[in-house]
């Protein structure tokens, strides 16, 4: 900044900003790729739900296309804040219909690829967030 009354630079100094290393504790994702996302350096290669402290795999079985209600409806008993719906390598959006059950009780559906949904779930779970991802890992042919 340039001083008018002086015609001299300014100078303004903030005070040094503070970092602490939090250790993450709880579930996190370690990886991802085609047909597969890896939690706590376990590879999954199915469809899969999981919490800071919770891994279920088998949710949504008939993938993207077959999603149904009680697929949503399933989620409420993790009384999460927040679900990230992971739906694949693609973003698509599920009919607002599907998770009906989800938004009746004010739980925010962020949707999103896989990809991000595992890199967002890593950032809200470190801050204590109660998170829920719920991935589409789709099948890659061999």
């Amino acid at each position: 900044m340039h001083n008018a009354l002086s015609g001299r630079a300014s100078r303004t100094f903030f005070p040094p900003m503070k970092f602490h290393l939090n250790s993450i504790t709880g579930n996190v994702f370690t990886g991802y790729g085609p047909g597969y996302v890896e939690v706590n350096r376990q590879r999954i290669e199915s469809n899969l739900l999981v919490t800071a402290d919770a891994i279920h795999t088998g949710w949504a079985p008939d993938g993207f296309a077959g999603l149904s209600r009680d697929d949503f409806a399933a989620l409420l008993r993790f009384d999460p804040e927040i679900v990230l719906l992971g739906t694949g390598d693609a973003l698509r959006f599920p009919h607002p219909r599907l998770t009906t059950d989800l938004t009746a009780k004010r739980i925010g559906v962020d949707v999103m690829d896989v990809k991000a949904a595992c890199r967002t779930f890593n950032v809200l779970s470190a801050e204590g967030r109660k998170v829920l991802a719920a991935l589409i890992v789709e099948i890659v042919p061999a």
